[in-house]
């Protein structure tokens, strides 16, 4: 029989983080988060869009021995502002036990039911800057500190809960060697002229800052048409210059501005800590942070963010971005560069990367079942 508990104390939340350490103890593709910055994240007094959605954990229990987990997620502004009644779902891990998924998505069921939502979507986050989806494609390939990984009966568990495949997204790699940059750089300086704009490199993170809240302003801007959007209010501005901007390297961030120092277009890129948390095994002390502070320099990044404004999509302003990378990467021995999870309906976001000679390494899929 299987036992579904809510997660109440500190304890229970640990539990709860560390329960996939055991399931993925033996793959060398699944990538540990740190646990205490996990255990923050479904902490109010420290994770601001906690003010503006709900979150509630569950473990389920075989024999008294943990056996999945999931996080019931329920974001007010999506559902009052945006008027999309769906209940979230995420960090849904289980064994290949179709009682065990069963009894943890029928609990989050219950929840979105409660709520009189319309139906429920998983696995994602709280909105669309968190991890998301369950991966289908790509299982022998390392992961990435800011995606789920997961065993290959995680899919079909979800169809024989009558789930069906809502959004796709692809991710793909690229060797630095394969950038042909000089039509970049003939069709940066075109732009540079015809639009009157001017690339910004950083070499701190404080000078990062003074662009920052037009950063997320014109994240929230250019990615509002994508079907997963939800928007970052101000508080999570804030929370998210802390904890992310400060831990990035600030020459992987490139800004584009016009003559009136407005901000028209962004990248974000990081150095991969695949390897330094696999190490590390979840614990920053007493020696994690130093992996970390290593993998800085690691030879491969991830793509997080670009973001163009609308009035300057499809104008060519991406090969300023790109041009700037290139001097980057090039100048630090950089040999292979990879995408995060972007949807495969995204057909502008694929164009910007044709002439790359990329490969697909990974699909991963969400899923919905109507309440």
């Amino acid at each position: 029989m299987i036992e579904i508990k809510e997660v109440t104390s500190k304890e229970g939340k640990k539990a709860f983080v560390k329960f996939p350490f055991e399931l993925y103890q033996s793959s060398p593709y699944w990538i540990p988060p740190v646990i205490s910055e996990e255990i923050s994240i479904f902490d109010k007094t420290k994770n601001p869009i906690l003010k503006d959605a709900e979150v509630r954990l569950f473990l389920a229990y075989k024999n008294n021995v943990i056996v999945g987990r999931v996080a019931a997620i329920v974001n007010w502004i999506e559902i009052n502002e945006q008027n999309v009644k769906k209940m979230r779902f995420g960090w849904f891990d289980f064994i290949d036990d179709e009682e065990v998924s069963k009894a943890l998505l029928n609990k989050v069921s219950e929840i979105g039911k409660l709520h009189q939502l319309e139906y429920m979507e998983g696995p994602v986050g709280f909105s669309n800057l968190d991890k998301v989806g369950v991966l289908t494609y790509g299982f022998d390939e390392i992961g990435t500190m800011i995606s789920w990984y997961n065993h290959p009966y995680y899919a079909s568990h979800l169809e024989k809960n009558n789930f069906t495949v809502e959004k796709e997204y692809l991710e793909y790699k690229h060797a630095f060697s394969d950038i042909k940059i000089e039509k970049f750089k003939r069709l940066s300086e075109v732009i540079e002229k015809r639009y009157g704009l001017k690339s910004l490199n950083f070499t701190s993170t404080k000078e990062v800052m003074v662009y920052a809240d037009q950063m997320f302003d014109l994240f929230n801007l250019s990615y509002s048409k994508l079907s997963s959007f939800v928007k970052i209010t101000e508080l999570q501005k804030a929370y998210m210059k802390k904890k992310f901007l400060n831990f990035i390297n600030p020459e992987y961030i490139k800004f584009v501005v016009d003559s009136n120092d407005e901000l028209v277009a962004f990248a974000v890129v990081m150095p991969s800590f695949a390897k330094a948390l696999q190490q590390i095994k979840g614990k920053l002390f007493p020696f994690g942070f130093l992996k970390i502070l290593k993998a800085k320099k690691s030879k491969s990044v991830n793509f997080l963010l670009i973001g163009v404004h609308p009035n300057y999509q499809n104008k060519g302003v991406h090969a300023l971005i790109f041009s700037e990378y290139h001097k980057t990467f090039e100048a630090k021995g950089i040999t292979e560069c990879r995408r995060t999870p972007e949807l495969s309906d995204n057909l502008e976001i694929h164009k910007l990367w044709r002439d790359f000679n990329p490969q697909l390494i990974k699909k991963r899929c969400t899923y919905k079942k109507n309440l």
